[in-house]
């Protein structure tokens, strides 16, 4: 029997059934997690020229991270939540073509996108708190004095007790992420179930 040449390629058939094996025609096809987890690289990426410029103005003075708190928990929101919302995901996952959506596939809403970044959230505004506690716990002339890795020591030596707790949370916090994901079909992560969303292929 001929086959036909308009045929879809079994291959890609193949691809789809290992990302969502109880996907038929027309259903979600889940994003798998190697996806997911190269899209977090991508967006880690992104960040590094903030991340450059953070660096050159905390070297200028103790201040900046207190004056950086608040927009830094801005950049935040507008990353995880705003690009979400009216995008349907950061630059990492919308490079590699997939969006966020609810489980039954319609857009994400505000309050789901939210949803999904708010204990991350959390814990970066009193992981960013704690920093400037510390810094703020110095003089001038002592802080300038000191070299980058220095005064990140001296900052997280001076911060509130609490600053360990809350980095070993963020840290668990995004291993459980990615944990999570690889046990179930979906490759739903804990804030996916939070939030009612899934990460589909585009």
């Amino acid at each position: 029997m001929q086959d036909n040449p308009y045929a879809a390629s079994a291959a890609s058939i193949a691809d789809e059934r290992m990302s969502n094996p109880s996907a038929g025609p027309g259903e979600l096809v889940y994003a798998g997690f190697w996806r997911r987890f190269g899209a977090y690289w991508i967006d880690v990426v992104i960040f590094l020229p903030l991340g450059w410029l953070t660096y050159v103005l905390g070297e200028m003075s103790r201040l900046f991270h207190a004056y950086w708190f608040v927009p830094s928990l801005l950049i935040g929101l507008a990353f995880h939540v705003y690009l979400v919302r009216r995008y349907g995901g950061t630059p990492g996952k919308l490079i590699l073509k997939m969006r966020i959506a609810m489980v039954d596939g319609a857009s994400v809403t505000t309050r789901a996108a939210f949803l999904r970044y708010s204990v991350l959230f959390l814990l970066t505004a009193l992981s960013s708190l704690a920093m400037v506690k510390g810094a703020l716990a110095m003089g001038d002339a002592y802080y300038l004095s000191l070299s980058y890795m220095e005064k990140v020591r001296v900052i997280v030596a001076r911060a509130p007790a609490w600053y360990p707790i809350v980095t070993l949370l963020i840290q668990v916090w995004v291993l459980g992420e990615f944990v999570t994901m690889m046990f179930n079909h979906r490759r739903r992560a804990v804030h996916d179930y939070m939030a009612g969303t899934v990460v589909v292929r585009t």
